[in-house]
């Protein structure tokens, strides 16, 4: 059967990357994907698959049943874009000024739209029940996983596949990994409220600059002394704001920045830290000092089973050169949410351009578009052999 779908798959290749091109040029920011979400539920309208829209906001369910009975089985895509100016020299700009798919979800889209016809196609022919699960807002916490999993997207499914197309990685290469894969991505901003004063007299002030430049080097020692060396976690402070002319002392100062970690426990404690570390700047140099903190995606952590799987399928993907363990990635993905619910796994699809390759959500980002072809093939093989055992 396999042979069957790799063959229908390879005809609807053309199809693949019109689709994707067309929603290259027409990308919509997290929350906001309504033409995309309408394009999605008019595609399956038209071939006659069960769709639901509107799930979980933006969010578009299709389920195929096959002729047989056997197990439920869901497939994730996520469709939604960035906001960034696209810069690239090609056909399929973006015609959305400052928001471009810079991530490769256009892509995922595509891939699994066309899988869901191949599959639909061949209904007679299989068992079990395949779920499309097309997610917006991947993109912006708290994401849009969480609210179609309350919409009932995981009813009755029994595992869950997802990839991501990897622009980093070289193309014919799948790359899968057991445990944890992508961190958990939480964010924090610190609000120093110093008291302000002239350049030439600092004593009669509290220079939140400085007070700023301490938090920033004492939050630093938090992952090289606090950390167990075995685990993994990233502090990085991307915002220092304290904007003055050249002879004020800053009257307050704004700080924000990401921590990324693995481990449940390590992220309790890199919050707890950071807690302690703020309130120690604010005793030491008698100031108010505000911290929030924002937990976002938690860690995608594959199933061993389904993971061991999607290694046995990928190594008979005609096409697919190399399949390797990938090491965990700081990245956040809310497919997280999925696999806290289901069983299941989530891969990499080697997409690396031929030419000059850029990274995900830089301007001018870019992928090789044949790489659709063996995401769709991956995703829809490991399909069916979890049917098959």
């Amino acid at each position: 059967m396999n042979e069957q779908l790799f063959e229908k798959l390879d005809l609807a290749y053309e199809d693949m990357v019109v689709i994707r091109r067309h929603l290259h040029m027409h990308p919509e920011l997290s929350f906001k994907e309504e033409k995309t979400a309408q394009y999605i539920h008019d595609f399956y309208a038209d071939l006659g698959v069960e769709v639901r829209a509107g799930v979980g906001g933006n969010g578009v369910v299709a389920r195929v049943k096959g002729a047989r009975p056997g197990k439920t089985v869901a497939l994730r895509a996520d469709f939604d874009a960035l906001p960034i100016q696209d810069e690239k020299d090609v056909p399929y700009k973006s015609t959305v000024p400052g928001v471009m798919h810079a991530c490769g979800h256009d892509g995922h889209t595509a891939a699994l739209l066309q899988l869901a016809k191949a599959i639909h196609e061949l209904r007679e022919d299989l068992a079990g029940e395949y779920v499309f699960i097309h997610q917006h807002a991947e993109e912006f916490a708290p994401g849009g996983a969480i609210s179609m999993i309350e919409d009932g997207c995981l009813d009755g499914v029994d595992v869950i596949f997802g990839t991501h197309l990897w622009s980093l990685i070289p193309f014919k290469t799948i790359e899968y990994l057991t445990g944890p894969v992508m961190a958990a991505a939480d964010r924090f901003e610190i609000t120093v409220q110093g008291a302000g004063g002239h350049g030439a007299a600092p004593h009669q002030t509290k220079d939140a600059v400085v007070i700023g430049a301490q938090l920033v080097m004492n939050l630093q020692q938090l992952v090289s002394r606090r950390v167990d060396p075995i685990e993994s976690a990233v502090l990085s402070v991307g915002s220092f704001i304290a904007d003055n002319a050249f002879n004020v002392i800053a009257d307050s100062a704004k700080l924000g920045g990401t921590v990324r970690t693995f481990d449940p426990d390590v992220r309790d404690m890199m919050e707890r830290e950071m807690a302690r570390v703020v309130e120690g700047t604010a005793l030491a140099n008698n100031c108010e000092i505000q911290f929030d903190y924002f937990r976002g995606y938690p860690a995608v952590v594959n199933h061993r089973e389904e993971t061991e799987l999607l290694k046995r399928v990928a190594e008979t993907i005609p096409g697919v050169e190399h399949v390797v363990e990938s090491k965990p990635q700081m990245g956040g993905e809310d497919f997280a949410y999925y696999l806290e619910k289901v069983p299941g796994t989530f891969f990499f699809t080697g997409a690396q351009p031929a030419e000059t390759t850029y990274p995900h959500h830089h301007p001018k980002f870019d992928f090789e578009e044949q790489a659709m072809l063996l995401a769709a093939k991956t995703l829809g093989a490991a399909a069916l052999d979890y049917q098959a055992e």
